[in-house]
């Protein structure tokens, strides 16, 4: 890793960045928006692990050798400890098309998919269509997150085990044909930089899908028809007005997302792993919005010796602090002040140290 020879630790030091989906965080709550953040924190740490919610960008990406793209649930499972992560060069990647997609759009996903193996390089194997629609409903709850349902999820599953035992694929991109909510409110807030992505939380319960029950990469894209064009579209939303697919990204993520480890005894790392692997005990901080700590992946992690950093300017739609909660962290203002929270944790600096009023120390009774 080129960009990382400067750094002076001989331990690697890994930093998690999460921002949950479908939530409206400031940052993160777009159209890859999230991804300037990633790529700071990859400059200043060996090893980035985050999520598809920060990296895809619709037709724009970015990608680094030392960021890891590992699906929600997976995620969840990695900060347990119940999974490792082994990293990869390239994985062999198969494509899931919803029956429902029109012919059209379709095709404009596979051109899509056939651009990124020519241009790009990328291992694409081969596509299947599901033997049913998938039918995807989009909902809202009362906390304005967004979240979905799949009238049929076992075609889903059909057609991934085929591309799985078949084509021996080991990751696993899907487009599903999303509502063209044209009219809806909560999409003209979204386009104009306000409110929730009302697809996010649906897409999460696709990936999952996928991730859950056959243990491998996955991602998925929304197929959707173009929006009616704005001139006042938000700068952290318009990604998603450049064409027909929101495909790209989520290939290029998934062509070096790395492999699940699963141990045959899930309370312990396994005794002969590859020595390239990542483990949760690994994770020398997190970093996470303020009002946003309530997943699985932080209160895994809350409880070991990962450093949190809760950042206060990314609000959300949710209000799930780390005091309610009793969680223990470091609390910045913004990204950039978290970065600067990253480096003096990664060479050992405490962070009390930088401040120009240090308190004395108090006798422990």
């Amino acid at each position: 890793m080129a960009n990382q020879l400067h750094l002076p630790h001989t331990l690697p030091y890994t930093v998690l960045l999460i921002v949950p989906t479908g939530i409206g965080a400031a940052i993160g709550g777009y159209a890859g928006d999230a991804i300037p953040v990633a790529r700071a924190i990859s400059q200043i740490c060996h090893r980035l692990i985050t999520h598809p919610n920060v990296l895809n960008g619709a037709q724009l990406y970015w990608s680094s050798p030392n960021i890891y793209y590992v699906e929600g649930y997976g995620l969840d499972q990695f900060a347990s400890g119940s999974w490792g992560l082994q990293p990869v060069h390239q994985n062999r990647i198969g494509l899931i098309l919803d029956a429902a997609i029109e012919e059209e759009l379709r095709l404009r996903h596979l051109q899509a998919a056939e651009a990124t193996r020519a241009t790009l390089g990328l291992n694409i194997k081969d596509y299947i269509i599901t033997d049913a629609p998938l039918n995807v409903e989009l909902r809202l709850a009362e906390s304005g997150a967004s979240w979905g349902t799949i009238g049929n999820p076992d075609s889903l599953l059909r057609a991934a085990e085929k591309l799985i035992t078949q084509a021996k694929v080991e990751a696993i991109a899907i487009v599903a044909r999303f509502p063209d909510e044209t009219d809806s409110q909560a999409l003209e807030n979204y386009r104009h930089g306000e409110g929730v992505d009302y697809l996010a939380g649906a897409e999460a319960v696709i990936s999952h899908l996928i991730v859950r029950h056959f243990k491998i990469p996955a991602a998925h894209a929304p197929a959707l028809n173009p929006l009616p064009i704005d001139p006042n579209i938000s700068p952290r939303a318009a990604a998603e007005e450049l064409g027909y697919t929101f495909l790209p990204c989520v290939l290029v993520g998934l062509s070096r997302a790395p492999q699940f480890i699963i141990p045959t005894n899930s309370d312990s790392i396994p005794a002969s792993i590859p020595p390239e692997s990542i483990w949760a005990n690994q994770v020398d901080a997190l970093i996470v919005p303020a009002t946003a700590c309530g997943g699985s992946g932080i209160l895994s992690l809350s409880n070991g010796k990962t450093k949190i950093i809760a950042v206060s300017d990314n609000q959300t739609a949710i209000q799930v602090t780390p005091e309610s909660l009793g969680i223990s962290v470091i609390t910045v203002r913004s990204y950039l002040e978290a970065l600067g929270v990253l480096v003096a944790h990664r060479g050992g600096i405490s962070v009390e140290s930088l401040y120009p009023s240090l308190s004395f120390l108090q006798e422990y009774i």
